[in-house]
């Protein structure tokens, strides 16, 4: 595969001609369809929303190397080609789309939802076994996949909707998984402190935690956004694993806000 060819798995929603645009990027190991609900509200019916699966992602062509960098690098290409507005990103899709921000390679309004920005604040059993992988290869992959069937049984999703979930993550080959996850924990090691990184771009930013459930942000962290005047914290009320098939609503209304400071300014 070219470096520079990605083979992109999109979902895609709303008017073809319409004047605003959006990019999703899924959770990790998740695909494109995982935004079904959220593209589904139609406080955003008049919006063009592409939804793209991260690459190599439930099965799809892997890039040169599972770095967050280099996943962002492809995805701010993808954003630049589809003149997308505004970028929304879930949990490792956040983190991609934070990279970009704080990159300076995506300037437009950026919605990170469920996002991890350090190791701590990552639960201790994933961090331990995305390390187990250094020594017991794909197997504690294989064995986390296994787990999201259990793990997903209080989604708050109809019984069809969350098979077809399962479906999707199922898609994703352990040893790609153990590869995806390696490059996901080492980057959140990578900056001492990431909420000044973000801070610092200048970009207008919403980030959007669930009280209980989807990680959080560390004091320090959370102190650097609720003081920068480019970040707005939103927190969810309830607990919520899966926050844009359990609260589309919501995130729904973030977007909203983020697509009228994008109309605000040049295209």
């Amino acid at each position: 595969m070219d470096p520079t060819d990605v083979a992109w798995d999109l979902a895609v929603a709303g008017p073809a001609g319409a004047r605003q645009a959006v990019l999703l990027l899924p959770g990790g190991l998740n695909s494109a369809r995982s935004y079904a609900e959220v593209m589904a509200e139609p406080a955003l019916a008049g919006v063009r929303l592409l939804a793209a699966t991260l690459p190599g992602h439930c099965g799809t062509a892997p890039p040169e190397d599972f770095t967050v960098g280099t996943l962002a690098r492809h995805t701010a290409r993808l954003a630049e080609e589809r003149s997308v507005d505004v970028v929304v990103g879930f949990s490792m899709g956040a983190t991609v789309a934070a990279e970009m921000v704080a990159t300076g390679a995506f300037t437009g309004p950026t919605v990170l939802l469920g996002i991890s920005m350090s190791p701590a604040d990552e639960p201790a059993f994933f961090r331990a076994l995305c390390r187990l992988g250094d020594v017991l290869g794909p197997l504690p992959s294989a064995a986390l996949l296994k787990l999201m069937g259990p793990a997903s049984k209080g989604m708050r999703v109809p019984p069809e909707r969350r098979a077809e979930l399962l479906r999707d993550l199922r898609r994703n080959e352990p040893r790609a998984v153990r590869r995806i996850l390696r490059g996901y924990l080492d980057h959140l090691g990578t900056h001492e402190r990431p909420a000044v990184r973000l801070c610092a771009a200048g970009v207008p930013v919403w980030v959007v935690h669930a009280e209980k459930g989807d990680g959080g942000l560390t004091a320090d962290e959370r102190r650097t956004l609720d003081a920068c005047p480019h970040a707005t914290v939103v927190t969810v009320p309830g607990s919520s694993f899966f926050l844009p098939n359990e609260e589309p609503g919501r995130i729904a209304d973030v977007l909203v806000e983020a697509l009228a400071v994008a109309g605000a300014g040049p295209r």
